[in-house]
């Protein structure tokens, strides 16, 4: 399968999802995004095969890259500006983060595997994405160093949503995040925050992701 195809797959799960997230297409440059970054320099090498395929897939240490039509649409929920200033939790294999990049003006994402990481900042530095500042700790903390973000996307289910990253969000910023048991139920969830501070939450429709680990790094 190649790129254009996961493209077609990604609009036609638009389509089929319609009804739940309240929309029949996404905006057109979070898809040109998706388009220019290729995801198969994101994937294991054995996998690439499969890299664009609409699934997620294994990137080691019980971690994946998420399915492309998650990652659009979590990115078209998120509306980054080309002035924004970005925050991500979960770096992966740094796929979300790279298509971050192109909408926005910088992007700071936080990788509790120091593995995972340090070898997505190496990927990212070789693919030419120099405008994202990648760090090894708690996501459950955030980033509070460059805060207030105009958005914060998480790409792991937290049983709650982080008092931290609902404090470092600006005023008229936007939170998606996964929310719910690790084996349970999950709710792909839009925050939004008020300029006065008021916070609106709006369920978009269930997902399965891996749980956002706390505490310190791990290797």
């Amino acid at each position: 399968m190649k790129q254009h195809d996961m493209i077609s797959d990604i609009e036609a799960e638009v389509r089929y999802t319609q009804h739940l997230i309240g929309r029949k297409a996404l905006d057109p440059r979070v898809m040109q995004a998706i388009a220019e970054v290729p995801r198969d320099r994101f994937v294991p090498d054995n996998l690439r095969k499969a890299a664009f395929d609409n699934g997620p897939l294994p990137i080691g240490h019980g971690q994946t890259i998420s399915q492309p039509y998650i990652v659009a649409l979590m990115t078209d929920l998120l509306r980054p500006g080309a002035g924004h200033r970005i925050l991500e939790i979960g770096t992966g294999s740094g796929y979300q983060a790279a298509i971050l990049s192109r909408l926005c003006e910088r992007v700071y994402t936080v990788e509790r595997v120091r593995e995972l990481g340090e070898a997505a900042a190496r990927r990212l530095e070789s693919l030419g994405y120099h405008n994202i500042e990648t760090r090894i700790g708690d996501g459950y903390a955030g980033w509070p160093e460059h805060a207030p973000y105009d958005g914060i996307i998480v790409t792991a289910a937290a049983p709650f949503i982080p008092p931290a990253l609902v404090e470092q969000l600006a005023p008229g910023g936007r939170l998606v995040i996964p929310v719910g048991e690790i084996y349970g139920h999950q709710e792909l969830m839009l925050v939004q925050k008020d300029a006065d501070g008021t916070l609106h939450q709006k369920d978009i429709l269930g997902v399965a992701f891996v749980p956002l680990v706390g505490n310190e790094p791990v290797s």
